[in-house]
């Protein structure tokens, strides 16, 4: 049952990434919701225990995110 919750999490989290991966691209507005939306998902992965590999994939994202912070605000 924890596995299959870890499931639906995952693949939860991977459509709203996929997704915001797309608007991010098409947008700089982007930069000010993704931090809060990577903040949830960060949160739900520490409730249900999820693997190594998720918090490592969380970590890259997070750094992208404040690279491309970064990059926009010295446009």
């Amino acid at each position: 049952m924890e596995r299959e919750a870890r499931e639906r999490v995952i693949e939860s989290l991977h459509g709203k990434a996929v997704k915001w991966m797309g608007r991010f691209a098409l947008t700089l507005n982007g930069s000010q919701e993704l931090p809060r939306l990577l903040a949830r998902a960060k949160a739900m992965v520490d409730v249900y225990s999820a693997p190594d590999e998720v918090h490592g994939l969380f970590d890259y994202c997070q750094h992208m995110v404040e690279l491309m912070s970064h990059i926009i605000r010295n446009c």
